[in-house]
């Protein structure tokens, strides 16, 4: 009769434990995060990871109650490469993993079409980088961006070449993505609007290394700046073969190039205040002290500098819970129409959507290069 009874007990007592063990697996909060780990940019997707990291890990130490339990936040990361299809196959991973939100994509060319997978599944996705306007475009209740957009970029890029730097032939070179065509298309719309003379295009891919072809072409029309909309990998190499070319030009680019690894792909071609770049985002001055803060405390915790996005993908992530918060739900169904509405004072400013999903009053962020390294010259609207 006793083992009876301890054989009954020890039933009850598993049966207890599967159950709190069903109840512990019902409090993880599934995020999704997803860019290029990698492939040639492979060090932006990784800055954006472990931004996404920094902010599960801070979630976690908090402490977040959701529908009166806490709840464990769990980040499921993957590789797109950059690639549109890897990126619509991580996607579809993601949302039979079934994650209550996304953060990413990283570049437009995968963002876009993996946004189609997200709606159709009713899932929030939150880019920390994607500039192309056409991505909250779509018409989709679940896109959106902390980042101001290739409108804003390219057009402040256009206006500041002609009107600042004086350019008067400008080159535009692009990588064919749709984020290095959209930079680049935006840029040439402002630079002509503001005066500027455009007496070059050409094309080349991400995955280039070779641009004598085009640069050749390009220095039969003297230009004194050449537009690159494209990213650091390839403006890099770009930069090299210009000075052997003997073209001392002017080099601009949007947040694709605007990084500190640029001066180390670009070696001994770049001088001083050669390069303009813009950074899609900006910290005003109320701000600076707590952004020093936060990029003293991803060193610490990595033991590597931000690149350029991290910042980004950690608010996003801290917005896309914070509308949990007020919903009481990772529910999406729940949350989405709270994060449409939120309002929320992040570490690289406030953030608030418009009614396509665009940040409000997105700043951006020039910068220059000056003895190899990234110098800012004014954050601007």
């Amino acid at each position: 009769m006793r083992f009876q009874q301890q054989a009954v007990g020890m039933a009850i007592g598993a049966l207890f434990a599967v159950a709190a063990g069903a109840a512990v697996a019902q409090t993880v909060v599934k995020i999704g995060h997803v860019g290029p780990l990698t492939g040639a940019i492979a060090h932006l997707g990784k800055d954006n990871e472990l931004g996404a990291k920094m902010a599960i890990e801070d979630l976690n130490a908090k402490g977040v109650k959701l529908g009166g339990k806490a709840v464990t936040f769990e980040l499921l990361s993957e590789d797109d490469g950059a690639d549109p299809k890897q990126g619509t196959a991580a996607a579809q991973k993601l949302v039979d993993a079934k994650v209550a939100g996304i953060i990413g994509h990283l570049n437009s060319g995968t963002t876009i079409p993996a946004s189609k997978i997200y709606s159709d599944a009713g899932i929030p996705q939150i880019s920390p980088s994607a500039t192309n306007p056409k991505y909250t475009q779509q018409g989709f209740k679940t896109a959106y961006r902390v980042v101001a957009n290739d409108a804003q970029l390219g057009g402040t890029l256009g206006r500041y070449a002609v009107k600042e730097l004086k350019a008067k032939s400008i080159a535009i070179i692009d990588d064919r993505t749709a984020y290095g065509q959209g930079v680049a298309d935006e840029f040439r719309k402002a630079a002509v609007a503001a005066g500027g003379k455009v007496v070059g295009r050409e094309f080349t891919t991400d995955k280039a290394t070779d641009f004598n072809a085009i640069l050749t072409k390009l220095k039969g029309s003297n230009p004194d700046l050449v537009f690159f909309g494209g990213m650091d990998a390839v403006a890099g190499p770009m930069m090299r073969q210009l000075k052997q070319l003997g073209m001392n030009v002017k080099f601009m680019g949007g947040d694709g190039i605007c990084s500190p690894k640029l001066a180390e792909l670009a070696g001994n071609s770049m001088s001083d205040g050669q390069v303009v770049c813009a950074e899609a985002g900006g910290i005003t001055p109320d701000k600076e002290a707590g952004m020093k803060a936060w990029r003293d405390k991803f060193k610490s915790k990595y033991n590597t500098e931000v690149q350029i996005y991290a910042p980004y993908v950690y608010d996003a992530m801290m917005v896309m819970v914070a509308a949990m918060q007020k919903a009481d739900s990772a529910d999406p169904k729940k949350y989405l129409p709270v994060l449409a509405k939120m309002t929320h004072e992040g570490v690289t400013g406030k953030i608030s959507f418009d009614n396509k999903g665009d940040i409000k009053g997105g700043n951006l962020t020039l910068f220059t290069y000056k003895g190899g390294k990234r110098d800012q010259i004014a954050v601007v609207q």
